[in-house]
């Protein structure tokens, strides 16, 4: 007896399934849309993590990214402090196109959340892309990208309206002003002179009563009580601001509601965690857009108490091996729940290690490895260069390693190509898509230069030539400058203990060398400064 099409339909159908979708069930084509992880490190180093180089650190579940994925070693911030970092990698644009640089070296990035600063709403975040495609869209963690413009309440800058379905985490960050037993970071010499100042203006009407008591000469009283209410208003004028920081910006947030002010910081890690397992599980069905911005490795460095003195590098190397077993969490609920195949996970940092941190006495930032500088160094190697490491099974292939320079802002355009976005066409976007060269169909970058600034300041400009074989052929290895507008970010030192993150001076300099070059320098809002030449030193 013949059999019926329908029962041949029915055991191919059955057959396909098993061949292609393996036995986690599932059905992986390259045009069905996946569901995107992304991963993000607070100042973490290059050379924090073992499988770029760094075998005395314990990291196996970014390793396992690594050896089930694509790394890049060339992978560079588009900023070397946090906030123009992260606007730089959440729009794929340089941060002095939106405004998200700052000349002033005291708010390169942002320091109060009580400010109106914050990442323009007329800016398109690859969350929005996503959400317009049907993606439901997280962000569990530091965002640092403002939070209300004209009053408390507005919250403009807000993830949720910048594409984001759901928000739990830091509208600020964490830093070490959150925890009272540390010493203050936000500004902190500053705050010592503003104590000095203080004092002396103190000490004015402290002063005239000596003579007026020792009837040297007399001093009326409203002298002494006008110099005694300005000293008292200075006074208020400052700490207003400086004495209740932790308060203002130490917060936790669900969506719109503050859950915690201030935040209780021993926790939050865990909770973060917690909301990120629950977001999979909740939106698993559907296209979702996960972005956690972890607070790890950023000062205060509060781990758990299972992984305190678990490393060879005290607190820092803990909190680096307490946020590893975070990403293991998270990779361990992909394959429960199935998902791991269809879902593209991206491991990477906002910019280099801190070298100037310390606890102690004791090194607490990052490590860079053989990279020059670190954050907050304009362009030095340090600062800007962080891991990059993306796994997609079925897709990309395993344990490839990609030598071509990229950049965070790319993360952007490769975002928009496989979930289906669009990219706004009214304003320019410097990231470039990466599926062409993480796939193999290309083998060089389609960057010919990248841009590092300190502040809006240009410190350096890479040129990666493209029609040679080898990276920056054939000047391989050497970094090209460019003077703009007589202004250069000077650095005095490798690190900066004296004043926690280095600081930039503007001095004029004159390149030595020959080719010069001619080409467009990306400015929006920031400078005007038209065409100018680079020259290879």
């Amino acid at each position: 007896m013949k059999q019926p099409f329908y029962d041949w339909n029915c055991w191919l159908s059955v057959s396909l399934w098993c061949l292609f979708g393996g036995l986690n069930g599932t059905f992986v084509t390259r045009n069905s849309r996946p569901n995107i992880v992304l991963l993000m490190a607070d100042d973490l180093g290059v050379g924090d993590v073992c499988c770029y180089g760094n075998d005395t650190v314990s990291t196996p579940n970014i390793d396992r990214l690594a050896s089930e994925g694509v790394r890049l070693t060339q992978h560079l911030a588009a900023a070397s402090v946090c906030t123009p970092s992260r606007a730089a990698f959440l729009t794929g644009r340089y941060p002095i196109r939106s405004g998200m640089a700052s000349p002033f070296n005291l708010n390169r990035a942002l320091i109060w959340l009580g400010g109106s600063g914050g990442l323009p709403t007329n800016e398109t975040t690859f969350a929005k892309l996503l959400q317009h495609r049907g993606y439901r869209t997280g962000l569990i963690g530091k965002w640092h990208q403002g939070l209300s413009c004209a009053s408390r309440n507005d919250h403009c800058f807000h993830p949720l309206n910048h594409g984001f379905d759901y928000f739990y985490g830091l509208p600020f960050g964490l830093f070490s002003d959150c925890q009272p037993s540390k010493t203050p970071e936000l500004h902190r010499w500053l705050r010592i002179k503003l104590w000095i100042s203080t004092a002396v203006l103190g000490l004015v009407p402290l002063l005239l009563l000596i003579p007026k008591f020792a009837r040297w000469f007399p001093v009326p009283w409203k002298v002494i009580l006008v110099f005694a209410l300005l000293a008292f208003l200075f006074f208020v004028s400052w700490y207003s601001s400086y004495g209740f920081t932790r308060r203002w910006n130490c917060i936790l947030m669900r969506n719109h509601e503050i859950i915690q002010q201030p935040m209780k910081e021993e926790r939050v890690a865990s909770l973060m965690l917690k909301e990120a397992l629950a977001f999979i599980d909740r939106y698993k069905r559907e296209p979702f857009l996960l972005f956690v911005s972890f607070l790890h490795v950023h000062t205060p460095l509060i781990t758990k108490k299972k992984f305190v003195g678990h490393s060879k590098y005290g607190s820092y190397g803990d909190n680096v091996e307490e946020m590893d077993w975070m990403v293991g969490k998270i990779l361990d609920a992909l394959d429960r729940e199935l998902l791991a195949n269809h879902t593209l996970v991206y491991f990477t940092s906002d910019h280099g290690g801190r070298l100037e941190a310390q606890d102690g006495g004791t090194q607490a930032g990052g490590w860079n490895g053989i990279y020059k500088g670190g954050k907050g160094m304009g362009g030095w190697e340090g600062g800007i260069r962080v891991p990059g490491i993306f796994r997609w099974p079925t897709v990309l292939e395993a344990g490839k390693v990609i030598d071509e320079p990229t950049s965070l802002m790319d993360i952007y355009p490769t975002l928009s190509y496989i979930g289906g976005g669009i990219p706004p066409q009214d304003r320019v976007i410097d990231g470039r898509n990466l599926m062409p060269l993480l796939e193999g169909r290309v083998s060089h970058s389609d960057h010919e230069f990248l841009f590092h600034y300190c502040g809006v300041y240009l410190h350096t400009a890479r040129w990666h030539q493209k029609d040679y074989a080898s990276m920056f052929a054939p000047m391989r290895g050497k970094i090209a400058y460019l003077q703009i507008q007589k202004y250069w970010c000077v650095f005095s030192a490798y690190c900066c203990h004296q004043v926690n993150v280095c600081t930039s001076l503007g001095s004029a300099f004159q390149p030595t060398g020959a080719f010069p070059l001619s080409f467009r320098i990306p400015f929006e809002t920031w400078v005007s400064v038209g065409r100018s030449h680079i020259f290879l030193v």
